[in-house]
């Protein structure tokens, strides 16, 4: 029976989760470790954002913990020192963020305030919502917390338990303990990908501070009359794009290994080029690059890799059969969810593409309710079987993870209806409604949407409903 169990990470994914943990009312101990000193996961803001610890080219997942900065504090002298109290960690949120979901669809299914805010809530009304959401399970976190290792035990019953190996980055001070089972809810925006092109070292030691992601992106204001390259066509991309390209000199370059979303209007002050093969030797031509059509673009100023992040997991390198070879996406995974060799180990957010809060609901309902006992997995051959077909369909890479043309919908209510065959059922229990047919169709229409909204400009700050949008919905 599982009656301890670790969370790992407090973010969205690890509050949900420990939300349905708790509701069951079953489990003697929840621990959830947060190496932040708040809850909000990836929503948390960083404003020192030091891209030089970017390694270029970036191909490796297999990257070790990562180290925390410090704030800044007042001596008694009025200096400014480094102080070991609040640790603070490198997200990828910056300063003018706003959600690319509009929030009637976006918040938990059980708290709709965040519908006081505008219709693509911004980074900072986000954050303040996810740390009221957390506000009935923040006597579980261990904040400043951070896990180091996690190691399965032997057992003489057959089952496994985990060893969980933590340390408060505050005081050093080393926490161990054992659990029945573990939930992995530490995200996916940790180790970025920066591909290596032909030449990319040799430039990128030539002209330092050049090369840069979008984990480190924060604000438009350093790229003004520079020519930028910006490469990737997904949300941050063209949005990243979009904002640098206001200060930026025309056009911007956006270089694209796929064709731009259907949404996507082209913009006079933007150039769509194919993906860039070659960093041309600075010997040859100057601060150039080659795309695939064999076009050279020269005086390049800067470069802004929208190039995605590896699945990195850091605390379960020593976990066999491992846990991802390539970076790519979890191996031996059943339902997006479950470790198939070590059913007491779940992954809660690794899918993408997604309407997230309420996807982790789904996921967090069924974890809590076959660790409780009151639903079973199917069997070994039965799971590697699912993981099997989903290969032949998606394929093993980054694509095995996505879910797209409503896919993350139907993967949440079929979660949902997992859930409801728990025996027995009590009243207490959190199940998360299903995906209606309006919310399917507002889903199909967020990309208009969000053009709609952003074509306002500083108009959009007051729209609060879809009505005062005055957009028509599609079927």
């Amino acid at each position: 029976m599982i009656h301890k169990v670790a969370i790992i990470g407090a973010g969205p994914a690890g509050v949900t989760t420990a939300k349905h943990l708790l509701s069951e009312k079953h489990f003697s101990t929840i621990d959830v470790f947060e190496q932040q000193a708040s809850t909000g996961g990836v929503w948390n803001y960083t404003p020192y954002a030091p891209f030089g610890e970017l390694s270029i080219p970036q191909t490796n997942p297999q990257q070790p913990l990562q180290e925390p900065h410090w704030e800044r504090e007042r001596s008694e002298h009025g200096d400014q020192i480094w102080a070991r109290s609040n640790p603070i960690f490198v997200t990828p949120m910056y300063d003018r963020l706003e959600s690319n979901i509009p929030h009637f669809l976006m918040e938990h299914s059980d708290d709709a305030s965040l519908e006081k805010e505008q219709l693509f809530a911004g980074r900072e009304s986000v954050l303040r919502y996810l740390n009221n959401y957390a506000d009935d399970v923040r006597h579980l976190i261990k904040f400043k917390t951070q896990v180091y290792d996690i190691k399965k035990l032997e057992t003489d019953k057959g089952t496994d338990r985990w060893l969980v190996c933590a340390r408060n980055l505050v005081t050093n001070k080393v926490v161990e303990d054992t659990y029945d089972a573990v939930a992995v809810a530490s995200g996916h925006h940790y180790v970025p990908v920066v591909p290596n092109i032909p030449g990319i070292e040799v430039w990128n030691e030539t002209y330092p501070n050049t090369i840069t992601h979008s984990k480190y992106y924060r604000c438009p204001d350093s790229f003004a009359n520079k020519k930028v390259i910006v490469v990737g066509n997904s949300a941050s991309g063209l949005d990243i794009g979009t904002q640098i390209g206001t200060v930026s000199k025309h056009p911007l370059l956006n270089s694209q290994r796929s064709a731009a979303p259907e949404f996507h209007r082209p913009a006079s002050w933007k150039k769509e080029m194919p993906e860039i093969v070659e960093f041309v030797s600075p010997s040859e031509v100057p601060r150039a690059v080659r795309s695939a059509d064999g076009q050279i673009e020269s005086d390049i100023d800067a470069i802004v890799f929208c190039t995605g992040y590896y699945y990195s997991f850091p605390f379960l390198s020593t976990l066999q059969p491992p846990i991802t070879s390539t970076g790519e996406r979890v191996e031996n995974l059943y339902k997006q969810l479950f470790s198939i060799a070590h059913p007491t180990l779940a992954f809660i957010g690794l899918p993408y593409k997604i309407v997230p809060f309420r996807t982790y609901e789904g996921q967090a309902a069924v974890v809590a309710r076959v660790w409780s006992s009151c639903l079973s997995l199917p069997s070994g051959p039965e799971m590697r079987a699912w993981e099997a077909q989903r290969i032949a369909e998606k394929g093993a890479g980054k694509k095995f993870h996505e879910l797209t043309n409503l896919e993350d919908f139907r993967y949440h209510n079929d979660l949902v209806e997992w859930a409801l065959q728990a025996t027995p059922q009590e009243a207490e229990r959190r199940v998360p409604p299903k995906w209606s047919r309006e919310e399917e169709v507002s889903r199909k229409n967020i990309p208009g949407m969000k053009e709609a909204f952003a074509e306002l400009g500083e108009e959009r700050h007051v729209v609060r409903r879809l009505e005062d949008l005055h957009f028509t919905l599609r079927e």
